[in-house]
């Protein structure tokens, strides 16, 4: 069997302020390249399809274009999970009607859970899914007071699985949840406050091949058929070095797995850039797209007038400025605490000295205090 593993779409994601909707829709339009090219016996999504649970419209429009296309053009059936971005509810709305033309939405844990059968040369392929919930909601399905953390949860899931389970017949769990050995990004929101959110990979041991969805780093945890596809695209700073993309998995008759990470490269990349202001300026090197989402490091130790305006007229998707230089011991440097009780020339100087790291000389305080004066007099009318 021929399987399509993707999931942390994000779709209607914002990043600095940037909508990044067509950078979805280039990588996705690709994913549908390679389902034209593989032709994959079905495609598991694993979560996160959307980056809130109340998606723009214009989020919703590309993700139903996208299953569209690949369940009517291609014939390619989908098995689809809520992530803990998702609605579980809007995501699985109308989900029966759509079971008919090969979507398959697990949208809310249930305590009949069935698995979608998908065949194939040698026989079927059982294919369960367990959405994400939260920790209460499974304490309350299964009626287990037992149950107060992520893994107790999981744990409880997958043996109720396990409960009814053909082990003789090939079976692919798809599931959202951080795995104790997972590798994070700065872009997943944590799954709970204040508690423990990891699972153990041991209660995967019974599935020939395991669909994780939530860590956006494509990875293996704890066993090589144990896999993140990680996220379609790049939605931190942190994940620059990250290769993002899809996995493709192929099962022999008897479960076992070839894993095949495949890359979708972005028409808009995420780098980081550092150096100083003026070689910045002179533009990309080595044939690097000035399009893309830059995050800049400026090792300049003065002051800079409009920093952003100036990179952006060569880098028109500079979406972040770091200046290390006001940093100090790896604190931030602030005002005075009792800054209320200070003088205007006594608080520009502060401010001066934490842009500059030199001092408001008795020069520039004369001059200051003949421009606060003029100020002044202009506002008194004199």
């Amino acid at each position: 069997m021929r399987i399509l593993h993707t999931s942390d779409w994000h779709l209607g994601r914002i990043f600095h302020g940037v909508h990044l909707t067509n950078d979805q829709a280039y990588l996705l339009d690709k994913f549908i390249e390679l389902v034209k090219d593989i032709k994959p016996d079905v495609i598991l999504v694993s979560g996160d399809i959307f980056d809130r649970s109340v998606p723009p419209t214009e989020a919703i429009n590309l993700l139903d274009d996208v299953v569209s296309k690949i369940l009517i053009d291609y014939c390619v059936p989908i098995i689809m999970i809520a992530g803990n971005h998702d609605s579980p509810d809007r995501l699985g709305f109308g989900s029966r009607i759509l079971k008919g033309r090969g979507l398959n939405i697990s949208g809310k844990l249930i305590t009949d859970i069935k698995p979608v059968v998908i065949y194939d040369d040698y026989g079927p392929v059982n294919f369960y899914t367990i959405p994400y919930v939260e920790v209460a909601t499974v304490r309350e399905t299964f009626d287990d007071k037992g149950i107060n953390v992520h893994d107790e949860a999981m744990f409880k899931v997958i043996n109720h699985i396990r409960g009814s389970m053909n082990t003789d017949s090939r079976n692919v769990l798809i599931a959202h949840a951080f795995v104790a050995g997972g590798e994070e990004s700065e872009s997943e929101r944590p799954l709970s406050v204040g508690g423990s959110s990891v699972v153990n990979a041991s209660y995967f041991k019974s599935f020939d091949y395991v669909a994780l969805g939530h860590l956006h780093r494509a990875q293996r945890v704890g066993a090589e058929n144990i896999r993140y596809s990680g996220s379609l695209m790049k939605y931190s700073f942190s994940e620059v070095n990250h290769k993002k993309g899809i996995c493709f998995i192929e099962m022999d008759e008897k479960g076992n797995v070839l894993i095949e990470n495949i890359e979708l490269k972005p028409k808009k990349d995420l780098r980081c850039i550092e150096g100083y202001l003026d070689e910045i300026l002179k533009g990309p090197k080595n044939g690097e797209n000035k399009d893309d989402y830059i995050c800049v490091t400026l090792k300049d130790e003065g002051a800079i007038l409009d920093a952003m305006g100036k990179l952006r007229k060569v880098y028109p998707n500079v979406v972040h400025i770091e200046r290390p230089q006001f940093t100090i011991n790896n604190d931030c440097v602030g005002a005075d605490k009792d800054f209320k009780k200070m003088s205007e020339i006594d608080l520009f100087a502060s401010f001066y000295k934490q842009v500059t790291q030199s001092t408001f000389t008795d020069e520039y305080k004369t001059v200051f205090k003949n421009i606060l004066d003029q100020y002044y007099s202009v506002m008194r009318g004199e």
